[in-house]
């Protein structure tokens, strides 16, 4: 089968979306299946077209951020149409406008799309719309996490949270050092600032208290000199068996800690993002926590009884053994076989 993915950003860029593309990819390629990624050429360094793992990737050039980009993208699909015409499946993740005039020029191609997390809070209206234009106009969708259903008044197909590479559980030592890791972007949808105000909190009993922070973003001033900044790393779950706990607000994220068999803290400062945690299917295998105060709470509780520690752990690392990047791969290849 030949498959078109659309996505805005893709490997070498590093972040949740890329890596969920790039590991379905390698899992189809493994089964026999022709992967093509058309996605943004973000730095100019980068080639137009070439093949990675297997991969063929095909960069859209020279794209400013304004109203017109859209354009720009139409008018180089329109160049390159003979990818869609080779195509099987096209399969868009979260830019379906990007194939919304070749939706009518190809009435009967499937195309299919995959939602991923949320934009903002407030959400604002013009997103929701989108969602359901990008919904109707489908033949199936997989969306990333249950909140959508609510948020977004999506009906998906199949839900999931993203895949994780398992380790043999006899690698995975729990680090006994009083310490934690951050993974993620350093803004306001990943709770960097109330990780940081607790780790200051808990410096107050534990001085030695060690905080690795692996991100980058607007965010990153707030932090302080005697926290370890290391920016964005390609394969950052490893990481964890570093750091004794994982704090970490975001699916993919939070999947990998619990396959390393650290323990989650993961927090949220808006309803969206508590439904964002809460609905999903592993919440009651985490801790999540609105407040300063009773993540610092928390943090020392378990620091305190290891024992409850680890039950809440072992849990978790056994819900994560099924929710393998295969096992992701083949909720697509059920998602393209229904009937049409």
């Amino acid at each position: 089968m030949n498959v078109l993915f659309l996505c805005r950003l893709f490997f070498p860029h590093i972040g949740g979306v890329e890596k969920h593309v790039l590991e379905i990819s390698k899992n189809l390629i493994k089964e026999g299946h022709r992967i093509v990624v058309v996605t943004e050429r973000y730095k100019k360094d980068l080639k137009l077209h070439e093949k990675v793992e297997g991969i063929e990737i095909y960069r859209v050039p020279n794209l400013k951020e304004n109203w017109f980009k859209k354009f720009q993208i139409w008018k180089w699909m329109w160049k390159n149409k003979s990818l869609i015409e080779k195509a099987d499946i096209v399969h868009c993740h979260d830019v379906f406008f990007w194939y919304l005039p070749f939706r009518f020029l190809f009435l009967k191609k499937p195309v299919y799309t995959t939602f991923h997390g949320y934009e903002d809070y407030p959400l604002k209206s013009k997103f929701i719309v989108i969602h359901k234009i990008s919904e109707k106009l489908s033949f199936g969708n997989i969306c990333i996490g249950e909140f959508m259903k609510k948020w977004y008044g999506t009906k998906p197909n199949f839900v999931t949270y993203g895949g994780v590479n398992i380790v043999k559980s006899e690698k995975l030592k729990v680090n006994s050092s009083e310490s934690g890791v951050f993974i993620g972007r350093l803004d306001e949808h990943t709770g960097i600032r109330m990780y940081l105000d607790a780790v200051m909190e808990i410096r107050k009993k534990i001085p030695n208290f060690r905080f690795t922070v692996i991100g980058d973003g607007k965010f990153k001033k707030d932090i302080a000199k005697d926290v370890l900044l290391l920016g964005f790393k390609r394969n950052p779950e490893r990481f964890f068996k570093e750091s004794h706990f994982a704090f970490v607000s975001r699916y993919l994220s939070i999947l990998e800690a619990m396959g390393a068999k650290r323990l989650v803290f993961a927090v949220y400062d808006n309803p969206l993002k508590e439904d964002y945690l809460r609905m999903a299917q592993f919440s009651k295998l985490i801790n999540i926590l609105n407040s300063e105060n009773d993540l610092t709470k928390k943090i020392l509780f378990f620091l305190k009884n290891p024992k409850e520690e680890q039950k809440m752990v072992s849990k978790a690392f056994e819900w994560t053994k099924t929710k393998t990047w295969e096992n992701t791969a083949n909720l697509y290849l059920s998602l393209w076989k229904k009937p049409l």
